[in-house]
């Protein structure tokens, strides 16, 4: 009841008179930002919890994975937290489970099977495509003035992962060109300070057409990352063939410590009647040469063979190969992708210098090179092993042409398909 007052209460007035006390204006609270713990709430209810970034890691892309989904939460969280994501509700709630799993995978949260080699791969996948389907889902649920504000961003990504034939780009140009995105191939259809109307209207279209901004979107996100998969199992195969062939330089050299005599380098100069035998570590005094000095010439192989001739020949052939790789970094352009292709391709031509050295003398050896089959001492011998460890150079280039045709598939579908200009 208006009037009445409970039973002792104390008085309206300050001084008892029944007069209302004049209020204090309250003082102006400023609404902080919640802390990191906290939960953004989207219509009273919470869905995203915002928390630390994470980290830190020990690969690139890891934290580069959880920098990208810190940052599509956030996001998120500031998009949804200002309106109901209706009937894109469990779009909404779909969001914060992709950016779990690209985290796990960011944290390296392995399978329980698999060598870990090839389950670091798996991981980089897992995170590359839960980003991409938080992407496509937080695209799905944003107003039109999000989208309208990406469109620029979008279309450079499109055009960098899908053909120029493609119709999903064929598309999407059409839609970005009734919205007044500028592209290089078609000028600007609406001029700067479009008025409300116009922004109706391009609204009204984004969501007329966000069913196919997005499905193409998501297509170029898939491409970059058959690109990148691309990349790394051409890392895979180089790892491989690195590791064989360092494995098979190790058993020459292993061969050549257990039996000098096996596989001997060394070579029989004659000489005014007489033989005499060069290795790359020695040489044995001369032996008469004719039809019967066949006995003679092995028992003086066996003598001046030496159990570290292979490892030396092959290790003169791998300080030229690195010589020959140190060349080459000038035309090794360097890479964004979390592979390491470039450092991949200068390790490769290390044990193959080596294997190549060998192989070359030995056919030389065999008189498989008129006129290079009497080398007179030890250090031609190591020149010439110089020489075919530099020649590996022959082989690697066209496993480095390949390289660069693979990386400049990923570094956009049109310069991939720019033709190259041969410059004489």
């Amino acid at each position: 009841m208006t009037g009445t007052r409970a039973p002792g209460a104390a008085p309206r007035g300050s001084d008892g008179t029944g007069a209302l006390p004049i209020e204090e204006p309250a003082p102006h609270v400023t609404e902080s930002l919640p802390p990191l713990t906290a939960s953004v709430q989207m219509v009273g209810e919470p869905v995203l919890p915002v928390a630390p970034v994470g980290g830190p890691v020990w690969r690139a892309w890891r934290e580069g994975t959880l920098t990208r989904a810190k940052e599509l939460e956030s996001q998120a969280a500031w998009l949804l937290g200002h309106q109901s994501p209706g009937k894109s509700e469990h779009l909404a709630r779909s969001i914060p489970c992709h950016l779990q799993a690209a985290r796990d995978a960011a944290n390296g949260v392995r399978a329980k099977h698999g060598f870990p080699m090839f389950r670091n791969g798996s991981l980089l996948e897992r995170a590359m495509s839960n980003l991409h389907a938080a992407e496509a889902n937080l695209l799905h649920v944003a107003p039109a003035d999000y989208v309208l504000g990406q469109m620029p961003c979008l279309l450079k990504h499109v055009q960098c992962h899908l053909t120029a034939n493609d119709p999903r780009r064929q598309e999407f140009e059409r839609i970005a060109q009734k919205l007044g995105v500028k592209d290089p191939d078609h000028p600007l259809l609406q001029h700067p300070g479009d008025s409300e109307k116009d922004l109706q209207d391009k609204r009204k279209k984004v969501d007329q057409e966000r069913g196919k901004i997005v499905s193409t979107v998501r297509g170029a996100s898939s491409a970059s990352l058959r690109e990148q998969l691309r990349v790394r199992s051409f890392r895979n195969v180089l790892v491989i063939t690195i590791i064989a062939m360092t494995v098979l330089a190790v058993l020459v050299a292993v061969t050549g410590f257990r039996s000098p005599a096996m596989i001997p380098l060394c070579f029989a100069p004659e000489e005014s009647g007489r033989v005499s035998i060069v290795c790359p570590t020695a040489h044995s005094e001369s032996v008469t040469a004719g039809p019967q000095s066949g006995p003679a010439l092995d028992a003086a192989i066996e003598r001046a063979a030496k159990p570290g001739d292979l490892f030396l020949v092959e290790f003169v052939g791998l300080i030229a190969a690195a010589v020959a790789a140190t060349a080459a970094v000038r035309g090794i352009r360097g890479s964004s992708e979390p592979y390491g292709l470039p450092l991949a391709l200068a390790v490769l031509k290390l044990p193959t210098g080596a294997i190549t050295a060998f192989l070359g003398l030995l056919l030389m050896r065999g008189q498989f090179v008129p006129g290079l089959s009497a080398l007179d001492t030890p250090a031609q011998i190591l020149a010439w092993a110089l020489v075919f460890g530099y020649a590996q150079q022959l082989f690697t280039r066209l496993v480095d042409q390949q390289a660069h045709t693979v990386l400049d598939s990923v570094r956009g579908a049109d310069k991939a398909a720019e033709p190259k200009v041969v410059t004489g």
